[in-house]
């Protein structure tokens, strides 16, 4: 059985005191994959945000209920935040790598966190970047400009970024939607190897990408959580009919 890497409990969130997430509860394993799926607008993406308190950043944003690493609510008052984001690794939808060099985009996040010896953080950078499968075509310019990558090899680098401060959990909000399939395709292998070694929640508008990549999948709709299973289980038996009919795109 796989222990559980964070867990949800009792979650509202509301935006102006509209709400956006109601009352949802989940538990994530460590070492799988887990899909939140559901039309736009429905709670998917700001229920993951508040995972890593990023909507503390949103004004007029209110979150209460527990979310649980271990035995620490991250909800708390007393959590600090930047220790709290050094474990939950965020990769945004379109790749938005620092004005930096290859090297320095990778060597950020632990240098902020007091690694300052030179060999260390070039065993960090190497060890990333091999991570992300993105070592070999990088090797040889770390000290040129990120922005100079692909898309696609620049959200590789967004990942090894993420990885390069040792999270637990990795949570991705539509990863791959801005990439061509070819770049979707590579994203999609790295989280299958990554989750070897991480708890990782995924947003996806793709049905077939939740299918392919993940071991449970979770489906929102105007900011109820109307069902979570195994994905198999979602994607060929679905228990409520909402679900169904999301599934087999009769809306969203």
């Amino acid at each position: 059985m796989h222990e559980i890497g964070l867990s949800a409990k009792n979650l509202y969130v509301s935006y102006n005191d509209k709400p956006a997430v109601k009352n949802v509860s989940l538990d994530f394993a460590s070492k799988q994959v887990t899909a939140l799926i559901g039309p736009s607008g429905c709670g998917k993406s700001t229920f993951l945000r508040s995972l890593n308190r990023m909507n503390d950043t949103i004004p007029g944003a209110k979150v209460t209920g527990e979310i649980w690493i271990g035995d620490e609510n991250i909800n708390s008052p007393k959590t600090d935040v930047v220790s709290l984001r050094q474990k939950i690794g965020m990769v945004w939808q379109r790749p938005n790598p620092f004005h930096k060099s290859i090297y320095e985009n990778i060597a950020f996040g632990p240098r902020y966190h007091g690694i300052k010896n030179k060999k260390k953080l070039d065993e960090i950078v190497e060890e990333s970047l091999k991570k992300a499968a993105l070592w070999n075509e990088t090797k040889d310019r770390l000290h040129t400009s990120a922005l100079a990558l692909s898309g696609g090899q620049q959200q590789r680098l967004c990942i090894a970024r993420s990885i390069a401060v040792k999270p637990s959990i990795i949570l991705m909000d539509e990863p791959a939607s801005a990439l061509d399939p070819v770049s979707t395709a590579k994203i999609e292998e790295l989280i299958t190897e990554l989750k070897q070694e991480y708890c990782i929640i995924i947003v996806t508008h793709n049905m077939q990408q939740a299918a392919r990549i993940s071991e449970k999948t979770a489906f929102f709709l105007m900011g109820d959580l109307v069902e979570y299973d195994s994905t198999d289980k979602m994607f060929t038996d679905p228990q409520k009919k909402q679900t169904s009919d999301y599934i087999s795109g009769r809306f969203g």
